[in-house]
């Protein structure tokens, strides 16, 4: 259900945004962008670039909007806080949070990864070893969800119209009051802190994860939100994840899909079935051994089949070759 509303949400092109923000940076880093999506043709491309360009304009009113009323003091904003120390509290927040985002992401996207494919990068292998040590992933993610709301809560009393009509205040540019009072919700603020503060950080991340982690001031972020969970804040939470697992049964990615190393040695080890198959196709060549020789292709074609499937276990798929 929550994919379908996802994907309905994204067709509305409200967050495309974040589209721009991933093609921009992968233009700098000179990595292409990997898809499932087919290639766009020319109706696609134009309906995408117009959904892009409402969500910038969409965007950019959203933060004109708050600026217009955190200096016109229109905010819930604590009183006696500058608004030009609110809007630097605010960037350095968006940066901090979206860190933090891309951090979770990033770090989902490499823990089944080779350690080969990380140690290649000084901060990114620090990370991961810090992150992946005993059970300091959940630690982390205890933490870092800690910081995340604390961030959100100052970035909503900042970011939130507090305009009153009944008091005879004007709306912000002019809007009606119908629509104003749908500002005062704080939907601008959310808007923006989801595509600055967080979704444009989390698809940079999906992307380019290992070059995320790669970063000096990840490795730092990792300690705070260690030592965030080891104040005892929220030590609750070990208790509660206890009896959901009990309840749901969950098990380690390990037992489904096997360690990096298994599922490395039943790759190699299924190429070098397909390359004795080949092999041994090839050598077939006269008319008796024709039959002998659709068996093999056969054969090849169930082990392909058996290594696309979902992964089994290590034990499973060698038994499978057996």
């Amino acid at each position: 259900f929550t994919t379908y509303v996802s994907l309905i949400l994204d067709a509305t092109g409200f967050l495309h945004f974040v589209y721009l923000v991933q093609i921009v940076f992968a233009s700098f880093t000179g990595n292409a962008v990997e898809s499932n999506e087919p290639p766009r043709n020319i109706w696609r491309n134009l309906v995408f670039w117009s959904q892009i360009l409402f969500s910038c304009f969409l965007l950019a009113y959203f933060c004109a909007m708050s600026l217009e009323a955190l200096y016109y003091g229109q905010t819930t904003m604590w009183p006696g806080v500058p608004e030009t120390a609110s809007v630097m509290i605010t960037c350095l927040l968006m940066i901090f949070v979206g860190l933090l985002e891309g951090m979770q992401i990033a770090l989902f996207a490499v823990v089944n990864l080779h350690s080969d494919e990380t140690d290649k990068h000084k901060w990114a292998a620090k990370s991961c070893e810090l992150t992946f040590s005993g059970s300091n992933l959940e630690a982390f993610l205890i933490g870092r969800q800690v910081l995340v709301t604390l961030s959100m809560f100052i970035l909503a009393r900042i970011m939130t119209c507090d305009v009153h009509m009944e008091l005879g205040e004007p709306t912000i540019f002019g809007v009606s009051d119908n629509l104003q009072q749908f500002f005062n919700t704080g939907m601008p603020g959310a808007v923006i802190t989801s595509l600055i503060g967080s979704l444009s950080w989390r698809i940079i991340a999906s992307s380019f994860p290992v070059a995320f982690l790669d970063l000096r001031l990840d490795y730092w972020i990792i300690k705070l939100c260690l030592i965030v969970e080891l104040s005892g804040i929220c030590q609750s939470t070990w208790v509660l994840a206890v009896v959901q697992k009990k309840i749901m049964g969950y098990e380690l990615d390990e037992v489904y899909i096997g360690t990096p190393d298994d599922r490395e040695a039943d790759k190699i080890c299924i190429e070098n079935k397909i390359g004795e198959l080949k092999i041994e196709t090839q050598c077939l060549s006269s008319e008796e051994d024709e039959k002998r020789c659709l068996e093999n292709e056969d054969e090849k074609k169930f082990i392909e089949m058996e290594y696309m499937r979902q992964p089994q276990s290590h034990h499973s798929r060698i038994e499978i070759l057996a």
